[in-house]
């Protein structure tokens, strides 16, 4: 260990990581540079402690800047020694985990420290898909936020700074009149998934760490089940209004980690255990406590699902989809930028060759549906509540486009629901695979998804056998 031993960046790491279990890496480098002053400058481990630890017995590696050097600013040898990590981590399939506490690149280095911010950049984007990426952001501006930006989750303390241009420097803005580089500001602009104490940010990092594989070769994360794959899930009916809710009630001990919690709330995404396997998990949500929601697809809201399905996708988590969606956004803001996203989470789903169900909670009606992971778009299952609603729009819509006569209103709609809408029609079609009963939807999500485990979506094939 560095002499370092008393400064928070150690202490941050020793918070996180099991009792003892941290090994430093590189602590006798030092700042480089004697420019301007830096070989007076005390720079023990250049404002950066590295290593590898272990969280529940699980490899990590991890690199945590120290405001009390230089300013925690990154300098040559600074970024040298977090690019080791990363190395590190990818040669041995660990996730990476970052404590940001820095002020910029370092002035005295000038374009050295530039061109090691670049390289960071680099091996950030090189890492991506192969290691899952974590960070936690106690003071980050300016060039540096770019890392959370292309990081996998972000967590942030409640008196941390997160910005690209400090508040005071925006046109007609000040930190008073709205801090946007506070905790809650970035918490709901979805640029971080979690915001609270150091304590609450470190158990949430340990509880998503044990979510996770360390690598895009290891396979899903699996662990040993100590709940009933039978058991019986209680209340489905009334928490299918909040995706959360209902995914916390199927997943064993009742665990569930949600992403971007705070940024377009009506759609969920968040992980859950079903018989000890990792699952992502995405919903349309429609009430959360006493907060409403519409059941549409939002610009934002495909956004954040694209994005969780996407790093779903790269390390092999399986999908689920809790779907309650009966249109779009309708908005002027959603003219300009929701259609892109739409085909983006289209791409997303259908390109995800990992297992994947959809669970028709409530509303199925039209396009939006068709884009919520349906069969058309490769769902491998679909499973729906008696009582869910499925079709191009509801009956009684429908019935004032097919006939102008209001008195015959009613007949049309009726008869309309009886041969073209409803689950049991689109389960005689096919659409549906199974009509699921709330209490015994944990043990079909188990099965469906054991039954899917073994899924290939690239088939070899030497020759026929006729």
């Amino acid at each position: 260990m560095s002499d370092m031993k008393n400064s928070p960046a150690v202490t941050h790491i020793e918070s996180l990581l099991d009792e003892n279990s941290f090994v430093e890496l590189g602590a006798l480098v030092t700042a480089r540079s004697t420019d301007f002053g830096l070989d007076d400058c005390e720079t023990p481990s250049d404002g950066v402690v590295t290593g590898h630890g272990l969280i529940d017995g699980r490899l990590v590696f991890v690199f945590s800047q120290d405001a009390s050097v230089l300013n925690g600013t990154i300098g040559e040898m600074h970024a040298k020694k977090i690019l080791s990590v990363y190395d590190m981590a990818m040669k041995m399939g660990a996730p990476v985990i970052g404590m940001l506490d820095c002020a910029g690149v370092r002035l005295q280095e000038s374009v050295d420290a530039l061109e090691s911010m670049g390289e960071i950049y680099a091996k950030a984007v090189k890492a991506s898909g192969i290691i899952p990426q974590i960070l936690t952001i106690y003071r980050c501006g300016g060039g540096l936020s770019v890392l959370p930006a292309v990081s996998d989750f972000n967590f942030m303390v409640k008196d941390g700074s997160l910005f690209i241009n400090s508040p005071d420097t925006i046109s007609g803005n000040n930190k008073d009149k709205e801090d946007t580089s506070s905790a809650d500001f970035q918490f709901e602009a979805g640029n971080v998934d979690f915001v609270g104490t150091e304590d609450e940010v470190f158990e949430e990092i340990r509880n998503l760490v044990m979510m996770l594989p360390g690598s895009n070769i290891e396979g899903g994360a699996i662990d040993e089940c100590e709940d009933d794959l039978n058991r019986a899930s209680e209340n489905l009916l009334e928490k299918r209004l909040d995706p959360a809710e209902f995914a916390k009630e199927i997943s064993d001990g009742h665990c569930f980690f949600e992403a971007r919690a705070g940024y377009a709330k009506e759609m969920v995404t968040g992980f859950i255990k079903l018989n000890g396997v990792t699952t992502g998990v995405v919903g349309n949500r429609e009430k959360c406590g006493e907060e409403e929601f519409e059941t549409v697809l939002s610009a934002r809201g495909c956004e954040k699902a694209t994005t969780f399905v996407e790093f779903c996708d790269a390390f092999d988590i399986p999908v689920l989809t809790l779907t309650n969606v009966d249109g779009y956004k309708s908005c002027v803001c959603a003219e300009k930028k929701l259609a892109r996203q739409m085909g983006r989470m289209v791409f997303a789903f259908e390109e995800a060759s990992v297992p994947k169900i959809n669970f028709i909670t409530g509303k199925a009606y039209g396009t939006a549906y068709i884009l919520m992971n349906s069969k058309a778009i490769g769902a491998d299952l679909v499973y729906a509540f008696a009582d869910a609603e499925m079709g191009i729009m509801p009956a009684n819509l429908a019935a004032k486009i097919l006939t102008d006569d209001a008195s015959k209103f009613g007949e049309v709609a009726a008869s309309f629901e009886e041969v073209q809408s409803g689950i049991q029609n689109a389960a005689r079609r096919g659409y549906i695979d199974r009509v699921v009963n709330p209490e015994d939807a944990r043990k079909y999500l188990i099965a469906g998804f054991e039954m899917l485990f073994t899924k290939n979506v690239d088939f070899y094939k030497k020759h026929g056998t006729k």
